[in-house]
């Protein structure tokens, strides 16, 4: 699959910018619930919001003693179920207590009349985020440590009992990917500005196709290199990052979503097909499989065609949001227009995914 012209993502995703005008919070009413629900909290705050993601606005909260992280839904209107940053918070601080790498949480605010919007606050975790996957500037021996790190931790999610991190309640049991395909359709017909073809075979033949689910655990939904935060002088993952998709489900979702970097061009982010993986020291897919269903127990994985429709038909619901966003005004970063006009090639290329795997 080809993206857009290659950007540099570490200029325009890492750092902050000072708010502007709809970006910019009542520091003082912030300033107030800091006070009154995070502990050792210590004012005065400054506010810088990050350049990086499209969805739910994210701001660097800095005092003298320490450095938070806010996430808050963006203002107005909104599609039903999306920017969810109740179970952002909700499913970071049951993995936290579990001791997988996620940001400590301090606390959560429905009250709109704070800032304007529900929001959380987290612990800023130190380290760096890798934009790109081929990891410039690095050897092979890192490279290749830092992407079997990714695996394992990501196999580390899918082990952890849903019941250790208290989020049996967190998602409906069973049947994952009928109940995504059918709410990606929907989201995608709420966010719809034109016909695609290629969407409306998918929206046909996936739900007919379904494979059987036969493991259900908490499923991040956006889990790919960029989404982890590492040591800024080693491999280790720190945090994840970005959990305003996660659920219950089949971990399948995940392991396949990851997978998509080998059918991806770099293009300047996540993916490898197109580099030289060998020389990089960047594993071969077939490496990662084995070494994901060792970790978890798997004997292999099913034909990947099917999974890589169903992620690309799921990209192209999630970026036709972000469209529908920037015509209507509301999309949250420079990035987003970009961003939008990626619809239909994600289209095209999850139908032809489909066309290997029978449709």
């Amino acid at each position: 699959m080809s993206e857009a012209a290659p950007i540099n993502a570490q200029e325009a995703f890492v750092g902050t910018v000072e708010p502007e005008g709809a970006d910019r919070l009542d520091e003082a009413k912030l300033t107030q619930w800091m006070e009154a629900n995070v502990e050792g909290f210590k004012g005065p705050l400054h506010l810088g919001k990050f350049k990086g993601g499209q969805s739910n606005p994210t701001y660097k909260i800095a005092t003298d003693s320490h450095n938070y992280v806010l996430r808050r839904k963006p203002f107005g209107p909104l599609l039903p179920s999306a920017h969810a940053v109740d179970r952002e918070y909700k499913v970071q601080a049951g993995l936290h207590k579990t001791g997988f790498p996620v940001a400590r949480q301090y606390g959560l605010c429905t009250d709109d009349a704070v800032i304007g919007s529900w929001f959380y606050v987290m612990d800023m975790v130190d380290g760096r985020t890798i934009w790109d996957g081929a990891m410039p500037g690095s050897n092979p021996e890192e490279r290749r440590a830092v992407y079997f790190e990714m695996i394992d931790v990501l196999a580390r999610l899918h082990n952890t009992p849903i019941e250790d991190a208290g989020l049996a309640d967190f998602g409906k049991p069973g049947n994952y990917f009928g109940r995504q395909v059918d709410r990606w359709t929907k989201q995608y017909r709420l966010s719809e500005t034109e016909t695609m073809e290629p969407m409306e075979r998918l929206i046909e033949w996936l739900p007919a196709t379904l494979p059987e689910q036969t493991r259900t655990s908490v499923v991040h939904g956006d889990f790919r290199i960029d989404n982890a935060i590492f040591e800024r002088d080693g491999t280790k993952c720190l945090a994840v990052l970005d959990w305003e998709l996660s659920t219950l489900g089949d971990p399948l979702a995940d392991f396949t979503y990851v997978a998509m970097a080998w059918v991806t061009e770099n293009a300047g982010r996540s993916g490898v097909m197109d580099l030289d993986r060998k020389a990089l020291g960047i594993p071969e897919l077939e490496e990662v499989v084995e070494r994901y269903c060792k970790a978890t127990g798997r004997d292999g994985i099913p034909d990947l065609n099917w999974y890589f429709a169903y992620n690309f038909f799921r990209l192209a619901g999630i970026i036709q949001g972000i469209k529908k966003r920037v015509i209507d005004g509301t999309a949250s970063s420079a990035q987003a227009k970009a961003m939008s006009e990626r619809v239909a090639p994600l289209a095209e290329c999850a139908w032809e995914f489909a066309k290997k795997a029978g449709a």
